[in-house]
């Protein structure tokens, strides 16, 4: 069984202007924990058309928030757990495509509330191509100096040297939080402009060993309550290749 890797994070982003992005799309997500609702990038168009497309499929409809990590993230997306038995092991449903990555530093990155896609391992997937359907939703914690140097040391390993926190991002991370150590390396794809709270209280339930909820989380109907205009909406969708396990890389 293939294991996928993520990073996460999570806050309201609209409180500071320099955090803005192009939002003309907007998702709800009504769970069983309250309202979620997101706003996609425009900036990150092949994630964003695909997003809309599995959510007016109904595919999160009923899903678990089969995963979560505190001071760290919140994920969902996995197509077998609909109907999931107590304690099973989730992670690995998808479907058998991928979409491509769409980094945008510095503008775009893992602070606190944003939402990106889960991917497969680096060594299976170089490219660092996306879920077609797995996302998570970020947490964190908050940095300092020391451990920001430290972070940025992991990321030059990671990323050859191509990721490098600005003093924005820097910022950023020491006075509201994220998850740094996954810049460049999965796609930010938007961010939660209501339902904060209910990460955070999601953020507190108690998890199995595999950070499972042990009473579950469930997606009730998700739904597009923003799109696109239609002529963009119409647009050719990414080119897409197999995946299979969706999760999120911790340290």
């Amino acid at each position: 069984m293939k294991k996928f890797f993520l990073l996460l994070i999570a806050i309201h982003c609209s409180l500071c202007t320099s955090w803005a992005q192009t939002k003309n799309t907007e998702v709800l997500f009504e769970t069983t924990a309250g309202n979620i609702r997101i706003a996609l990038y425009d900036e990150t168009p092949l994630t964003r058309d695909n997003f809309l497309k599995i959510t007016k499929m109904g595919i999160y409809d009923s899903l678990l928030i089969h995963r979560v990590i505190k001071d760290f993230m919140i994920q969902s997306g996995d197509t077998n757990s609909k109907h999931a038995k107590p304690g099973q092991l989730l992670g690995t449903g998808d479907f058998d495509y991928t979409t491509e990555a769409e980094f945008r530093l510095p503008q775009i990155f893992h602070r606190r509330g944003v939402v990106a896609m889960a991917r497969e391992g680096d060594k299976e997937n170089p490219e660092r191509r996306s879920s077609a359907c797995q996302f998570y939703i970020v947490w964190g914690k908050t940095f300092d100096d020391k451990r920001l140097a430290k972070v940025q040391e992991r990321l030059d390993s990671a990323t050859q040297g191509t990721v490098k926190l600005t003093p924005e991002m820097m910022e950023t991370y020491k006075t509201i939080g994220g998850t740094p150590h996954l810049d460049g390396q999965y796609t930010v794809f938007g961010e939660v402009v209501e339902g904060m709270d209910v990460i955070e209280k999601i953020q507190g339930v108690e998890t199995d060993k595999n950070d499972r909820p042990l009473e579950d989380i469930r997606i009730l109907k998700a739904t597009v309550t923003k799109d696109l205009p239609q002529p963009e909406a119409e647009k050719k969708k990414a080119t897409v290749k197999k995946v299979v396990r969706k999760t999120v890389r911790k340290k």
